[in-house]
């Protein structure tokens, strides 16, 4: 997730299971879970490497996070619960005192149950949209998420679009809480297209 291994690097069993002292078995299993949640992929001969996308991918998968994320947090207006809003925002306050954040070089959330978007999408009650968010769309999302996070000026910009986010959610307006949402997800897809094509990939 953090670009330590670069899209399209290949994974070797053999290098996993010397590095986290491990036997090839654990590294083989571990090689076989990626590749399920999409983030590797396997070509005979060649073995395994880090998922690289295409920017056709990467827009398809934005089309779809744009289409589901929107409408999770049009419901999580009218159904998120006070405490929920509490966290996000001291998550949003804890999150702005990072060095990282505070330096404007990277703005960055691992995906845990202190993710921002993942705080939203469970508040929409939808298990549904959030098994197609959580468990299929957001693994793969992520290694550009973070790329993207490392441009200049983006961390910023981003931690203030969560807190227009927020304020929505706190009016409990749906169309506003949409609304912001659409523009974050806009704005997080031109910066990351952006960043694609400068790289070449």
């Amino acid at each position: 997730m953090s670009g330590e291994i670069e899209a399209g690097a290949p994974i070797s069993e053999i290098e996993m299971a010397d590095r986290f002292g491990v036997s090839r078995g654990p590294a083989r299993e571990a090689i076989f879970r990626l590749e399920s949640k999409g983030l590797v992929t396997r070509t005979a001969h060649l073995g395994a490497r880090v998922v690289a996308l295409t920017l056709e991918d990467l827009r398809s998968l934005y089309e779809m996070r744009e289409a589901l994320e929107c409408k999770a947090a049009r419901l999580a207006a009218s159904r998120i619960l006070d405490e929920t809003l509490s966290h996000m925002s001291f998550i949003l306050e804890r999150d702005a005192q990072n060095a990282e954040m505070a330096s404007g070089k990277a703005y960055y959330q691992l995906g845990t149950d202190d993710d921002f978007h993942v705080m939203i999408i469970r508040a929409s009650g939808n298990v549904r949209i959030e098994r197609a968010l959580c468990e299929e769309l957001y693994d793969v999302l992520r290694l550009y998420r973070f790329r993207s996070s490392l441009t200049q000026g983006r961390a910023s910009v981003a931690w203030d679009e969560h807190q227009a986010i927020l304020k929505a959610l706190r009016a409990r307006d749906p169309d506003a809480a949409e609304q912001a949402m659409r523009h974050h997800i806009h704005t997080s897809w031109c910066n990351n297209a952006s960043a694609f094509e400068i790289s070449g990939q």
